[in-house]
């Protein structure tokens, strides 16, 4: 249960997996498909969405779920209306949910001024507004259940640390992260038996790097990174492969955390430093202090 209490607050029951429903966003590859691994051990029906949807069908192929506790949807988190029928089908179908994982995210490294318009709209599309809408689609009917509920939102270390060449992206979890500090309160507030919690993985060996094979024809092709773009492009690309923490760990810590009903999920726990090291920055007035 909860790791700190709050005169406001009322208990949510998460304690208790089987039997219940998780809609995970991004569901087919990373983090989204071992997040669906972990909910289907643990006894779940399962609502899993993601926009290649060829891939998500072979993923839940593996997962030795039945056919009638699990619901795949094709979905551009980027788009409301997707995010609004993918609700829909899960109250539909199962009757309720209990575990809302807005994971689905891309990325995509530039130096903030070769960032296109369209740059913006798909990274913030799909890592921000899918959140925005998420919360705005399910929220007030997971409110509305006996049984409560939990979110997890999926940012990074990125919206606790503003890594150069990655700014679109840093903008996008930046808001994730106040998003759910908000959301956090406001629940309290509410006392209601909805909880949620903000996951923010540093590098993780997924596909991340290769976001653009996602990209929607809407937002057009990105300019090929060149010079100082190319340099953090490729950077961003050995660390996401050299990550030591796999998907299953952050898996693991997400369902740690919803059971304790815990906030901040930051499974790189050496990442401290750094976060620390900004926040002095902040309440010392002193310039960012750049990391090599």
């Amino acid at each position: 249960m909860r790791t700190q209490t709050h005169p406001t607050e009322k208990e949510t029951d998460m304690n208790e997996f089987r039997g219940r429903t998780a809609v995970i966003t991004g569901a087919a590859s990373g983090i989204g498909l071992e997040l669906a691994r972990r909910a289907a051990a643990e006894g779940m029906k399962l609502v899993l969405a993601d926009i290649e949807a060829e891939r998500l069908e072979a993923a839940v192929a593996g997962l030795g779920v039945a056919p009638t506790d699990v619901l795949t949807r094709r979905t551009d988190v980027s788009r409301e209306d997707d995010i609004k029928a993918l609700a829909d089908a899960a109250f539909a179908r199962f009757g309720g949910v209990h575990l809302l994982c807005n994971n689905a995210g891309v990325g995509l490294t530039r130096v903030s001024w070769e960032l296109s318009t369209a740059d913006w709209n798909w990274v913030l599309g799909v890592d921000l507004w899918s959140v925005i809408h998420g919360i705005q689609h399910f929220v007030p009917r997971m409110l509305q259940q006996a049984e409560g509920g939990h979110l997890v939102n999926t940012s990074s270390v990125a919206g606790l640390l503003s890594t150069p060449g990655m700014a679109a992206y840093n903008v996008a979890k930046h808001g994730v992260v106040t998003l759910s500090e908000t959301l956090y309160g406001e629940l309290l507030a509410a006392k209601a038996k909805v909880g949620v919690s903000v996951l923010c993985p540093a590098w993780v060996p997924t596909a991340i790097h290769e976001s653009a094979r996602n990209r929607q024809e809407r937002f057009g092709e990105p300019t090929p990174a060149e010079g100082l773009s190319a340099g953090y492009e490729q950077r961003m690309a050995n660390a996401v492969k050299s990550g030591r923490l796999t998907a299953a760990d952050m898996a693991n810590e997400v369902f740690t955390a919803v059971k304790e009903d815990r906030f901040y999920v930051i499974p790189h726990r050496k990442i401290n430093n750094a976060i620390q090291l900004r926040t002095d920055d902040i309440l010392n007035l002193r310039n960012p202090t750049q990391l090599p």
